[in-house]
């Protein structure tokens, strides 16, 4: 059965006579429910769009995505009903890499590109992996790796109930990181904003400079308080810079 474009964006608010939607992707086994909150106090005119990826929170029954070409595909789909007027796109972690793709793909059709593309905790696309890749071991041995080499929650990995409802979205997401193949495209022209943490593991300062071939258009790096997961430590700051970028879009400042 075909998805709605209501599953896809769960958590969406609309804003009527929007000026701006901000589609938001979230990072390796999570959920658009990260950014539920983020609407709150939102500058008039914006809309926030929390990106719903199957296999997750009310999508939970559905398969996840392995791979970066089908995922990319569907979100196009789904999505650009909503491209009517102008938007920008920001991804966390994994969510980093979906919303560079989205754009590269909605390019490559012709079709409308954002006006501002935020990206963070991830290094830039065209860097080799300095992780191992995990996505095709036994659960235990996942797991396992999960608490060696990756920054994620130790309470979630010691929670076997938990882990049940996240594993498969989890699991399927290292996947989809692990055979994302780049291909060299030019640049894109819109503004290119990338954010990082100050003790991520995940990222280096060099590896969120990298981002800066991808764009002839203005681009910062900024590196805020917190490990991987500085979206939610880190939040009220991550969420003011983003704000910052996407007051200067022209739409916003008629």
């Amino acid at each position: 059965m075909p998805t709605t474009q209501g599953q896809w964006l769960s958590y969406r608010r609309e804003v009527p006579h929007a000026r701006l939607r901000l589609f938001c992707f979230p990072f390796g086994g999570g959920g658009a429910s990260i950014f539920a909150s983020w609407p709150q106090g939102m500058p008039a005119g914006i809309e926030v769009c929390p990106v719903q990826p199957p296999g997750r929170e009310n999508r939970l029954r559905e398969a996840p995505v392995t791979h970066m070409p089908q995922l990319v595909t569907l979100l196009v789909e789904a999505l650009v009903p909503l491209l009517d007027r102008p938007f920008a796109l920001f991804g966390h972690s994994i969510g980093a890499l979906m919303a560079f793709e989205l754009a590269r793909q909605l390019r490559r059709q012709g079709l409308r590109s954002p006006e501002w593309l935020f990206c963070s905790g991830h290094p830039s696309p065209d860097l080799p992996r300095r992780r191992p890749a995990i996505s095709q071991l036994a659960r235990p041995e996942f797991i396992k790796a999960l608490r060696e080499y990756f920054d994620l929650d130790s309470a979630l990995l010691a929670r076997e109930d938990l882990m049940d409802l996240v594993f498969p979205a989890l699991r399927a997401d290292y996947e989809l990181v692990e055979t994302y193949v780049y291909h060299e495209e030019p640049p894109f022209a819109c503004p290119l904003s990338v954010f990082g943490g100050s003790h991520d593991p995940e990222t280096t300062e060099d590896e969120l400079m990298g981002w800066r071939r991808h764009t002839t258009g203005p681009f910062r790096t900024q590196v805020l308080e917190g490990k991987h997961m500085f979206i939610q430590t880190s939040r009220e700051a991550l969420i003011g810079e983003i704000f910052q970028d996407i007051a200067r879009v022209p739409a916003l400042r008629s």
